[in-house]
């Protein structure tokens, strides 16, 4: 293969959204899995019995640690791993995880040897061979009999204070059945590399994608299969003889449902830029209203913790749930002999008993769990909709790619906390592993002391007399406290915007407090805080801001820059007074034009009310068309309209709800009838 023609391969992944069905021929014929033994993991030699790593000449000691390691090695475990395979084999065990809790408690690591010898220890009576648990005998005995140890591994570690995940050798004892579940992998992507892309590459393809328990030699071929043709859009739908190969997917929550068929052979959406579309081959959404709003959750689940409710509400969200699965279950029904039972994956997201028991748990469900093809979305998806769906279909078709940095695998040189000898020059520093160990060990929190608890103390007492305009307590309480009264507040960084109580009282627009703070305590005007902002600039309202200019009236010009505190010119009281009667006077005269303005409209729809009911009179009470195809208002629509005038939407929205509960009520009443 010519360079030019791998440039150019790893030039189209670069420029265009790679599609898993339609790779180039060239990349799909050099993928190797990452995770194959067989092609990733070179033949190990074996031990021999005089290599002092494995077979130590003291079994009690530590091997010793190699003066440089690659970045494939375990520097808490001392273990060397010759590929990345042997190395992610190596975190999930259970001695890795066991030496991270030592490590953590400023311990020793074990060696393997160590660790064995550990579980060998452990007491006859106890029951480490599954007998006495909850798992069977048989289970437990096929494990033993392949020569693993993951019972006594998982009774080791549960003593030590260590619960086994999903990923290790002892969770798979304890639950067999934990791969039954379908789309449930320990990577939600399978990664690749190619001959013909750089090394530090690699390709990456959902798992879900691939049939489940194949073997890594098998996902190359797969691949290999189901390459698809692309073909071009044609200005005349063709009709389809033929389903093609195509997705079921589907997303359920919320009172929100939609489903998608999404056909698999690539369209060209742009063939210059060689882009590739998808084709929608069927799709179908439906909303109601079935979720309780602020409380949040649905009514049935909401009946079945609290009880069952009679409201109007819960009764119309009880008859929207009934609706809702009755027309999902009547499309999957529709849907089975064309795209459901003839799709290659099926792909749903349904969260919350409710949903699951819309889709599988039902006489003659379309759905069910134990399909082979049956997945999940292995990543968040939002509200269900087409879009969403159209995403989800895009994010799992698309191939990633991830560039790793040679730089940032650079060899590191290991730190034991535990000895004090060094690995570069091999002489001893204790003072290098004393502070190794400190720097691993996680800082605690500092506790505030008896000093800083009285600030916070005072700083909380003083915002709770300023919110309330409480003066005579705040100047006996600031007086008491001998408290300065620019008093910065605490913790300062929760005050920066607000940073003394003359801030503070100015950002809540408190002129009563701003006037005692400047005239009566004595509080400097000029301070700033973080942002450089002075006391008067956090003013947000005149009657703030005058009182600033009135204490500089009263106070004087000498005592502080006024200037600097950005006041402007000095106000007597009455010359305050007589600005704040002023500003109410307009307030006032504001309010009667609003009245007037409301009046005027009140007449205005009640003289259209009774001209729209002499004209339905006239048309023998049927509905009026105008001309252009709209239905003229009647009195009835009129009086709605003069009933809200004046309301703020918020009041509307309530009145409106009222009027609809109402009008369920009497629905409900001759139903029953």
């Amino acid at each position: 293969m010519s360079k030019a023609k791998a440039h150019a391969v790893s030039e189209d992944g670069v420029q265009r959204n790679l599609y898993v069905y339609d790779l180039p021929e060239l990349l799909v014929s050099t993928l190797i899995p990452i995770a194959d033994p067989a092609a990733s993991k070179p033949p190990e030699p074996k031990p021999s019995p005089t290599d002092p790593l494995l077979f130590p000449p003291n079994p009690d000691a530590l091997p010793p640690p190699t003066p440089a390691i690659v970045s494939t090695d375990c520097t808490i475990c001392h273990v060397q791993n010759r590929t990345v395979h042997d190395q992610r084999n190596h975190v999930r065990s259970d001695l890795h995880k066991f030496n991270i809790k030592r490590r953590i408690r400023a311990q020793r690591a074990v060696t393997e040897q160590e660790f064995e010898k550990m579980i060998a220890e452990i007491d006859e009576n106890e029951s480490i061979s599954g007998s006495g648990g909850e798992d069977s005998e048989e289970g437990l005995s096929e494990v033993d009999e392949e020569g693993g140890s993951g019972a006594a591994s998982t009774t080791i570690i549960k003593r030590r204070g260590i619960k086994p995940t999903k990923h290790s050798d002892a969770y798979d004892t304890y639950n067999d059945d934990a791969d039954a579940i379908k789309g449930v992998a320990k990577t939600p992507v399978l990664w690749f590399t190619s001959s013909i892309l750089p090394s530090n590459i690699s390709v990456g393809i959902y798992r879900v994608l691939f049939p489940l328990n194949q073997t890594p030699a098998d996902l190359v071929p797969f691949l290999e299969k189901n390459q698809l043709k692309p073909s071009r859009p044609t200005s005349v739908p063709v009709p389809l003889t033929t389903s093609p190969p195509h997705f079921f997917l589907c997303m359920i929550g919320g009172g929100h449902f939609a489903a998608m068929v999404i056909g698999l052979p690539p369209v060209y959406a742009n063939q210059r830029a060689g882009e590739r579309g998808a084709t929608v081959l069927a799709h179908q959404t439906f909303h109601r209203y079935t979720t309780r709003r602020k409380q949040g959750g649905s009514q049935s689940a909401n009946d079945a913790s609290k009880g069952k409710a009679n409201s109007a509400g819960a009764q119309i969200r009880r008859y929207n749930e009934s609706e809702l699965q009755r027309e999902i279950r009547e499309l999957l029904a529709s849907w089975k002999e064309k795209w459901i039972d003839t799709a290659e994956l099926i792909f749903v997201r349904a969260a919350g008993t409710g949903n699951k028991r819309t889709l599988f748990h039902y006489d003659d469900a379309v759905l069910r769990l134990k399909d082979e093809r049956l997945r999940g979305f292995p990543f968040s998806t939002r509200r269900a909709t087409q879009s969403e769906l159209m995403r989800s279909f895009m994010e799992l078709t698309r191939v990633k790619f991830s560039s790793v940095d040679p730089r940032e695998l650079r060899p590191q040189v290991p730190v034991d906390l535990d000895s004090t000898t060094t690995t570069t020059t091999g002489t001893t520093s204790s003072a290098a592993a004393a502070a190794a160990a400190a720097a691993a060990k996680p800082k605690p929190h500092k506790k505030p002391t008896k000093e800083e608890k009285q600030l916070v103390d005072d700083t909380a007492t003083l915002v709770s007399l300023m919110r309330r305009t409480k003066i005579p307590p705040l100047i006996t309480y600031m007086t008491t406290h001998a408290l300065s009264p620019d008093f910065p507040l605490h913790p300062p960084e929760a005050y920066r915007h607000t940073p003394t109580p003359l801030h503070f009282a100015a950002s809540i627009n408190s002129p009563a407090i701003v006037g005692v703070l400047l005239t009566r305590m004595g509080a400097d005007p000029t301070t700033r805080n973080e942002e450089g902002r002075t006391a008067f600039e956090l003013a947000g309202d005149r009657a703030t801001r005058d009182s600033f200019r009135v204490a500089r009236g009263e106070v004087g010009e000498e005592r502080w820059d006024w200037e600097g505190a950005r006041v402007p010119g000095a106000l007597t009281a009455e010359e305050a007074g007589k600005r704040s009667e002023g500003a109410e006077r307009e307030r006032k005269v504001e309010e009667e034009r609003e009245r007037e303005r409301r009046a005027r409209e009140a007449q205005r729809l009640k003289s259209e009310e009774e001209a729209a009911g002499k004209k339905a009179l006239a048309s023998g009470g049927k509905q009026v068309l105008l001309a252009s195809g709209t239905r003229l208002r009647t009195g009835e629509d009129l009086g709605r309209e003069r009933e809200v005038a004046g309301m703020t939407p918020e009041a509307r929205m309530r009145l409106e709800r009222e009027r609809r509960a109402r009008a369920a009520e009497e629905r409900f009443r001759k139903m029953q009838l």
